[in-house]
């Protein structure tokens, strides 16, 4: 989407609203009881008169300074709040051992400047000439160009020195000028972050929150507020007030990690460690260590609790009793039994039920009502592309258990204007076999459906029972079984129940791309990819659902 200034909620200089200066803000965040904000000292002729520059909290790390200095950027700071050991491998780490960039990865990054660029096309700005990686001339010619008075600086950088060899950097997209009293004269500076992100997410705002950190070293006076221009959203104004805390924490705790000397800890996280290209390095050294991380239900906040009461090894959480656990925050009785129940799978490669060992325990863990098995049943998958807002694929696998036979059936939409046409044609597919169930996994089919009924007009007396057949095999799995699996995805839990992938790196991110590369090349062997994964996709919901039947029978006498 392209940015125009003329439009209701797009920010440009002339609407920026005018500085606070520093001692109001101050105050503000003493109103607040907020600590003092990170700011590295700050000369006299920075300092103007009446302002009051918060100063660097003293560290406690070592007093040595570091061998080799350290730049501190933005884009560490951003990673250090969604891994701790990522910026120290950034820094110091052996690049040999970083994954090449997924396809999917590359996408991301693709249309993140695609993004930045349209908006820079309608804020004409200059850029300040520098090599890239060269903060220090960045940081001179980023300061010539605000003593000037240039209306719009693109890519500027903005430097903090600190002790023990660390040097902050921040590298706003855009610092745009508006009415103010700075060290430069009657304006002042505030900076704008293009993100490719649909929502303000609490790690933008902290690194706007970090540039306007930085901005108010080099102008010597705070910009009221930092600006976030999100895909579709537009303007989004960042509280500083409320940010600034959470940002000195942050930055805190990545300089304390930079200035250590052994990395730290791994620990590996499923929705944040995937696209890292640091993931197979740490990945390998979770395995090594049989690292409680890899276990589902240890999030990070467990996991420190867990260390403080030594609880660090499979065998150690197996053997727990779920009163001592229960205790501690964020455990409580259905998670501490869990976590062990979770253990003991794993250590003993076997599915247990969800729920104790007893006389009591009842059979079957699932009726035929939640669990329903019939003549023919329908495994349904969908694959979709979120940012063009299409669904591009409807799978159906068709088993008929009477005449013993499996059809896939694939639904494709080749371009925008098919999706309703590849929805009709799931209406049609579906409704040749009214009282099969249409079994998929995790709710996002079922949504999906509902979603495109509404934008197709689809009548109430085809969307309505037709919902009522869709059964959740996620929900049903992780309410019944605990399993050896390091997630409870379709993949990890039908790889264990012996189903594998045609291509095993395919998943559906790398759908998108494939689904991308088809609309930019018309190389039909794109598509081909895409419906051979989600074949595989329905084939493995398969396979679960009769695993899962199978399990819930009572005549599990080993239970």
């Amino acid at each position: 989407m392209t940015a125009n200034p003329h439009q209701p909620g797009f920010v440009g200089a002339e609407s920026l609203p005018a500085s606070l200066s520093l001692v109001s803000i101050q105050q503000r965040l003493n109103q607040t009881d907020a600590r003092p904000v990170l700011i590295p000292a700050a000369t006299p002729e920075i300092a103007a008169p009446g302002f009051i520059l918060p100063r660097l909290a003293e560290l406690q790390v070592s007093a040595e300074p570091i061998a080799e200095p350290v730049y501190l950027t933005d884009d560490l700071l951003f990673n250090f709040q969604r891994c701790r050991r990522r910026p120290f491998l950034d820094v110091y780490g052996d690049r040999s051992l970083q994954d090449p960039p997924s396809d999917y990865l590359l996408k991301l990054k693709q249309d993140s400047q695609t993004h930045q660029q349209e908006i820079l096309l309608e804020q004409p700005a200059v850029k300040p000439n520098y090599s890239a990686g060269d903060w220090e001339a960045g940081a001179v010619a980023t300061l010539d160009l605000m003593q000037q008075g240039v209306d719009r600086i693109a890519q500027g950088v903005l430097l903090g020195a600190i002790e023990n060899g660390v040097t902050l950097v921040s590298t706003p997209n855009l610092l745009v000028k508006q009415p103010g009293q700075s060290i430069f004269g009657d304006w002042i500076y505030a900076p704008i972050d293009i993100r490719l992100g649909k929502r303000p997410k609490l790690d933008y705002q902290v690194i706007a929150a970090f540039h306007a950190y930085l901005l108010a070293i080099v102008q010597g006076v705070w910009s009221e507020t930092s600006w976030l221009i999100l895909r579709r959203r537009g303007a989004y104004a960042v509280n500083l007030v409320e940010l600034l805390p959470r940002m000195t924490e942050a930055l805190q705790g990545c300089i304390e990690t930079l200035l250590q000397s052994e990395e730290p800890e791994v620990f590996i996280s499923s929705n944040r460690c995937d696209l890292c290209h640091w993931h197979s390095h740490c990945y390998g050294i979770a395995q090594s260590q049989i690292h409680l991380s890899l276990l589902p239900g240890v999030t990070p906040s467990r996991y420190v609790y867990l260390k403080e009461h030594r609880i660090t090894t499979l065998e150690a959480l197996a053997s727990m009793q779920p009163k001592k656990l229960e205790a501690l925050p964020g455990f409580g009785a259905q998670v501490a039994h869990r976590l062990i129940r979770q253990a003991q799978a794993v250590l003993h490669n076997q599915a247990l039920p969800d729920c104790p060992v007893n006389e009591n325990a009842v059979y079957p863990l699932l009726t035929e009502l939640e669990l329903p098995s019939a003549p023919i049943e329908l495994f349904f998958d969908i694959e979709a592309a979120p940012e063009q807002n299409i669904v591009y694929l409807h799978g159906v696998l068709v088993v008929d258990r009477l005449n013993q036979t499996e059809t896939f059936h694939a639904l494709l939409a080749e371009d925008q204007t098919d999706e309703s046409g590849a929805w009709q044609k799931f209406l049609d597919l579906v409704w040749q076999y009214p009282d099969a169930p249409i079994y998929h996994f995790c709710p996002y089919e079922l949504q999906t459906a509902k979603r495109l009924a509404q934008a197709y007009g689809t009548p109430t007396h085809l969307i309505a029972p037709l919902v009522k057949r869709f059964v959740d095999l996620h929900e049903r799995v992780t309410r019944v079984a605990i399993l050896p699996v390091e997630s409870y995805a379709l993949k990890p839990i039908a790889r264990w129940v012996g189903f594998d992938w045609r291509d095993p790196e395919a998943n559906g991110a790398q759908s998108v791309c494939w689904y991308d590369h088809w609309m930019a090349t018309s190389d039909r062997s794109y598509l081909d990819l895409i419906l051979r994964y989600n074949e595989d996709d329905c084939r493995a919901t398969y396979v679960v659902k009769d695993w899962l039947v199978k399990f819930c029978q009572p005549e599990r006498e080993e239970y």
